[in-house]
């Protein structure tokens, strides 16, 4: 029982320093604490999640970071820091998403592909290619109905995928104006497959 009690005091320390650490302000000591905090599992968690409601944006931003490659933390934790004041935490978010792909995320990163924030949208991209073919129906609607820029990136991410269900929305694209939209079309089109469906007859 003594054993037990002074094992569980000695992990409550540890973690005490190691939360310190993380939140000192000095990258060496919280790069440091990252990888022990991911070995104390499950008892690191609550912990993690308090100082995720911080209003420290640097303790926001190094909590997500240690959730996002914690076996024990679930996807569902980042997805409300896609939509954090902060860019630096929405862009943990997204990459952390990429990290843990959850076909839950689908919806809030669709919706990250229109970030002011051109690392946040382009770090949505990534975590929807991870998610795959589940992501496919809301970013072809993207590329349908969305803001340019958006457009742009779900057009990134659907060639990446390589759906067929793609197919039509590329082909339209293809008869656009823009450059940006006609080179995603073009390359998901390619790596399809279908490199010669949409050269017009001269």
């Amino acid at each position: 029982m003594n054993c037990r009690f002074l094992r569980l005091r000695s992990n409550v320390s540890a973690l005490q320093d190691l939360l310190s650490d993380l939140t000192s302000g000095n990258e060496t000591r919280a790069e440091k604490a990252v990888p022990a905090l991911i070995e104390l599992g499950e008892d690191a968690i609550p912990a993690l999640l308090d100082l995720t409601r911080s209003s420290e944006v640097d303790h926001r931003w190094w909590s997500l970071r240690v959730l996002a490659q914690s076996p024990q933390a679930q996807a569902e934790w980042l997805v409300p820091f896609l939509n954090d004041p902060a860019r630096e935490v929405r862009q943990c978010a997204a990459l952390g998403l990429a990290i843990k792909p959850d076909d839950s995320a689908v919806q809030p990163l669709v919706q990250a592909l229109s970030d002011e924030d051109s690392m946040v949208s382009s770090l949505a991209v990534n975590a929807l290619v991870k998610i795959g073919n589940a992501a496919v129906p809301s970013l072809i609607e993207v590329v349908k109905s969305a803001l340019q820029s958006a457009r742009i990136h779900a057009l990134r991410a659907l060639a990446e995928i390589r759906d067929h269900r793609a197919i039509p929305v590329m082909m339209k694209v293809m008869e656009e104006d823009s450059a940006l939209l006609q080179h995603w079309a073009k390359e998901g089109l390619d790596r399809l497959g279908l490199d010669m469906v949409y050269i017009k007859p001269v």
